[in-house]
């Protein structure tokens, strides 16, 4: 695949300028310095900015981008993976992963991981771009089938559990470890709910995943000898407040459907009115300034060095800025975030954490600016027999920031939910 310079190249042209040409050739350069102050003429399709190793197959009309590593192959001798020497040993589990990348980010943020996540586990590693991210296409419009009476929204959460399940198919797996890094947390544990026995385990990595203050707890069965006195009232009168009751049960139940009814036609103004102003092109233009005036901050908050975001970071997390439609895609997304479906009865998801069966492992860095760690210990109660690891001196970037720990913590755990012994284990006297 033809490769494409980097859009953030700092350097001039090279020729001699008067004064006035100077002060423009400085104006280009100070808009090229810029992250989202790309002219529209100069945006790309995605597949022009896609490296060697870049893949893309269709999923309900969206192209996704994604990368593959397959340890039994010998092809992982292009530049993706050449970085990375390290040879981690395998554990055999058969059993793959995927990788899903948190908000504003893409497959760039497991670079570092993934060769040595395939090479632990002895199969295939996969991570995807979400719609509205990375360089997975952007629509304009979706939906246009005729038979498509409510079209998937592709910037929903919906479709990203969806593709995620359609990638384990695709890797040819009845189950999958799903590995999310925080907002990608969220999609990991919706596909659990999905499709649990497709699920093999999860990794929740710095995860976005609001834990409840209290642990639900089981409930009560009530026996025959817990019930009330009021079956020892004389008959005619437990008659009476028996049908007093049904009385102010079904008034009580009236009032309540009035309520739920005008607060769902409120709610639904509200929603056209919220959709309409996020849709607008002021809205546009104002996530294009505030992208372009605290991308980069964004970037280096999430590290707890700084000092390591290197250029070549920088133009990872910005190259998809250079897609055409990236700035209305991620309106879609944060619209169709704010405004879920109005029919949506599912409970809360941190009422349903305590149902998560399958061994799950949440990492989190002790100086999370971001998603703070106080959060990831709390999450942790929420679900049952789940294992917690703090890393310290890391922000919310675990497996880019320290990498050898977050390997060795995942290599742990694996062995420990899988009973896989290896000799590496043994020799370390774990």
């Amino acid at each position: 695949m033809t490769t494409v310079t980097h859009a953030f190249s700092f350097s001039g042209s090279g020729a001699e300028y008067s004064s006035a040409g100077e002060l423009v050739d400085t104006g280009r350069k100070e808009r090229r310095k810029r992250i989202a102050g790309i002219d529209q003429d100069e945006l790309l399709d995605p597949k022009l900015l896609a490296d060697p190793d870049s893949y893309f197959c269709e999923f309900q009309g969206v192209e996704i981008h994604h990368k593959l590593y397959d340890p039994q192959s010998h092809s992982s001798d292009n530049s993706f993976y050449a970085q990375d020497q390290t040879q981690t040993p395998s554990l055999k589990l058969g059993l793959p992963m995927i990788l899903l990348h948190g908000f504003g980010a893409s497959v760039f943020s497991w670079t570092k991981v993934m060769k040595r996540l395939a090479n632990l586990t002895g199969s295939k590693v996969l991570a995807f771009d979400r719609p509205a991210f990375g360089l997975t296409s952007r629509l304009k419009t979706f939906g246009t089938k005729a038979n498509d009476a409510k079209p998937l929204n592709p910037y929903s959460m919906a479709f990203s559990v969806l593709a995620t399940l359609y990638f384990i198919d695709f890797l040819a797996a009845d189950k999958a470890i799903l590995v999310g890094h925080s907002a990608g947390s969220l999609v990991a544990v919706d596909a659990y709910f999905e499709a649990p026995e497709r699920v093999a385990a999860l990794i929740l990595v710095a995860p976005a995943i609001l834990a409840p203050h209290a642990i639900p707890k089981p409930k009560v069965v009530e026996t025959k000898g817990d019930r009330s006195d009021s079956n020892n009232l004389p008959k005619p009168r437990f008659e009476f407040f028996g049908g007093l009751f049904k009385f102010i049960k079904y008034v009580r139940r009236a009032i309540l459907q009035m309520i739920m009814r005008m607060t769902n036609m409120l709610s639904s103004l509200y929603k056209k009115a919220l959709s309409s102003i996020l849709r607008s092109a002021f809205c546009v233009m104002l996530v294009r300034m505030i992208i372009d005036k605290f991308g980069v901050a964004a970037v280096r908050m999430a590290w707890y060095d700084s000092k390591q975001v290197d250029e070549h970071i920088i133009d990872g997390y910005t190259k998809p800025l250079r897609t055409k439609g990236w700035d209305k895609a991620l309106v879609e997304f944060t619209a169709a975030m704010l405004l879920k479906g109005e029919s949506e009865t599912k409970p809360p998801l941190s009422k349903r954490l305590h149902e998560i069966s399958c061994p799950v492992l949440i990492v989190t860095g002790d100086t999370d600016r971001i998603v703070p760690s106080w959060n990831a210990k709390r999450l942790s109660r929420a679900i049952p027999r789940s294992k917690l690891e703090v890393i310290k001196n890391c922000g919310h970037l675990p497996q880019e920031e320290k990498v050898d720990e977050f390997v060795r913590i995942v290599e742990k755990f694996l062995q420990r939910a899988f009973g896989v012994l290896d000799e590496h284990f043994v020799q370390a006297g774990t």
